[in-house]
């Protein structure tokens, strides 16, 4: 088992060597997980804001607002309004940056501990089985890895 680890441990090591141009494939994925994820945050921005159009899920802000006051039931009835603005903005702004590969590694952070307050928020709300069956912290581990990914590449390249 460790001659495995040690093997797997130095391709890696042999591939950060030779530089980006070895793993094509590395770069696709990454831009793969980039878009998937940042479009997971826009679509629903989208559906809030009625531009999905029959294909919407909410629709209007409003109903989206009495979704997020179901997924933080254990938040007071006040803070709903901010949580629905504050979740609007941070998934604009991550979904748009993730897109764009500005500042990946902190975008990449910041969306997965997004993810993860929502899929704890889903968990608290509705139960282990919500988040699960959506895959909230699969896409949480993804951007995880995404993060570690560029801080790894970034130590590689220092």
């Amino acid at each position: 088992m460790s001659q495995l680890l040690s093997t797997g441990s130095e391709a890696l090591q042999t591939n950060e060597a030779k530089g980006p141009c070895t793993a094509p494939w590395e770069r696709l994925g990454i831009l793969y997980v980039r878009i998937a994820l940042g479009s997971a945050f826009l679509s629903p921005v989208a559906d809030r804001f009625g531009l999905w159009g029959k294909n919407a899920s909410w629709g209007n802000f409003a109903n989206f607002t009495r979704y997020v006051a179901q997924v933080n039931s254990f938040m007071p009835a006040f803070s709903v309004p901010f949580l629905a603005w504050a979740a609007t903005a941070a998934e604009t702004t991550l979904g748009i940056l993730l897109i764009l590969g500005i500042w990946p590694r902190w975008v990449a952070l910041g969306s997965a501990i997004l993810l993860l307050l929502f899929g704890t928020a889903m968990a608290i709300s509705f139960g282990i089985k919500s988040p699960l069956d959506y895959s909230v912290f699969s896409a949480s581990a993804g951007a995880l890895l995404l993060s570690l990914f560029q801080a790894r590449k970034s130590a590689v390249n220092s």
